[in-house]
């Protein structure tokens, strides 16, 4: 279906990375609000993969790569979890020899590939005006690259850790802090009938805001982050005295996955990478977990502590969206939308004190998005501190 005919032009939609509730109701906003301006809507599926994949052919099957989206389509899917589009973690850029697709092998045959330029005619194929991707810096960083070579790109931040740099929020971020917080205070009954310590890790790679918040909020008595490496030994001091302090003799603290135990680096599930190159993270946790047991009967009168250890993971980024997750994925395909509308491209829609904007795209490739350690982090105390909320953001913490 190349060429498609079109009145006012044709948008193309993709969401790539981890899933994260929210997503649906981007593409839904997006849709209708196009739809209604006379736009075509295209949702590539698979993320970057549904375009590199892509058969250049008029009668391909190409259904895996791209659907017409209509707003009956979207309707069914907009107040769901996940992306019905899929996604994926390929790189268009970096494509490796065995991920060639068959119609492309003959042309590629180094151990890495860039198909940057088989993605640049697949969007022509489709006749795409505007190209709109969802994703993390990972995702964007891509759409970047694109924007360079002539696509005319509105990009909008999305991941539960809400590390995507130049927005105050990321879609997804809300529901993470909500789940997080909700299964927290279920566990807590376990925890405060065994008088356990109670280890939950969380999403977190480089960025600590999903252990930050629900601590600030009182899920947790201490959290460790990937910005601090922390001291095992003064952890489980910590979370002694907490558990003394407590009428049910149980304390909690959350574990960002990519937390490291002083003089030691990040703890890899496995040597196995994502097409951005991440070595996947697991474990810390159970590390964790295992020291407390240990290190417990020096701060518990010689008597170990057991503990309750649970790695949260897809039971955070799974199910519906929350109310914030709803509202803002909306607001920003219709952002997407005005600024498509003005003929403006290179942008990526932003939350910024409160407002909606939108900022230059490279902001994504040109700095990155961190917990100020100095600023709400007390190192001594592992737990965030604070000291005045006037004129804060509405999540309190950004790198900015």
């Amino acid at each position: 279906m190349a060429n498609i005919k079109k009145k006012r032009g044709v948008i193309g939609i993709l969401t790539g990375g981890g899933d994260v509730p929210g997503l649906n109701p981007a593409i839904r906003a997006i849709t209708i609000r196009a739809t209604i301006e006379g736009y075509k809507v295209i949702g590539i599926r698979r993320g970057w993969a549904g375009l590199v994949d892509l058969v250049r052919e008029p009668d391909a099957d190409n259904s895996n790569n791209f659907q017409i989206l209509t707003e009956e389509i979207v309707n069914k899917a907009g107040r769901t979890g996940g992306t019905f589009l899929h996604s994926s973690r390929t790189h268009p850029g970096h494509v490796l020899l065995e991920s060639i697709p068959d119609h492309l092998k003959d042309n590629f045959n180094d151990s890495t590939n860039d198909l940057t330029p088989e993605v640049l005619k697949n969007l022509d194929f489709l006749g795409i005006d505007y190209l709109i991707p969802i994703g993390g810096d990972d995702t964007l960083s891509y759409a970047v690259r694109l924007y360079k070579e002539g696509v005319k790109v509105v990009a909008m931040p999305k991941t539960m850790d809400n590390d995507v740099p130049g927005t105050d929020y990321c879609i997804g971020f809300s529901t993470c802090i909500t789940r997080t917080i909700m299964i927290t205070n279920s566990l807590r009954t376990s925890a405060g009938s065994h008088e356990r310590f109670l280890v939950l890790e969380v999403f977190g790679r480089y960025a600590g805001f999903t252990a930050m918040l629900p601590t600030m909020a009182g899920a947790a008595n201490r959290c460790v982050i990937p910005e601090h490496k922390f001291d095992i030994e003064r952890l489980t001091e910590l979370l002694t005295q907490d558990r003394k302090k407590a009428t049910s003799n149980y304390s909690v603290v959350l574990i960002s996955e990519g937390a490291m135990f002083e003089g030691e680096e990040m703890v890899y599930k496995d040597m196995t990478k994502d097409a951005y190159g991440h070595s996947k993270l697991g474990g810390i946790g159970e590390l964790v977990s295992a020291k407390l047991i240990e290190l417990s009967p020096k701060y518990n009168n010689g008597k170990p502590i057991n503990v309750i250890n649970q790695k949260l993971g897809y039971l955070v980024r799974g199910g519906d969206p929350d109310a914030i997750d709803s509202i803002v994925p909306m607001a920003y395909g219709n952002l997407a939308l005005d600024l498509a509308l003005k003929g403006i491209h290179g942008r990526l829609v932003v939350l910024k004190n409160g407002r909606y904007d939108n900022v230059p795209i490279d902001v994504v490739t040109t700095s990155k998005k961190f917990v100020n350690v100095e600023k709400h982090y007390n190192t001594e105390r592992l737990r965030p501190k604070y000291k005045s909320f006037e004129m804060q953001p509405q999540f309190i913490m950004t790198s900015e």
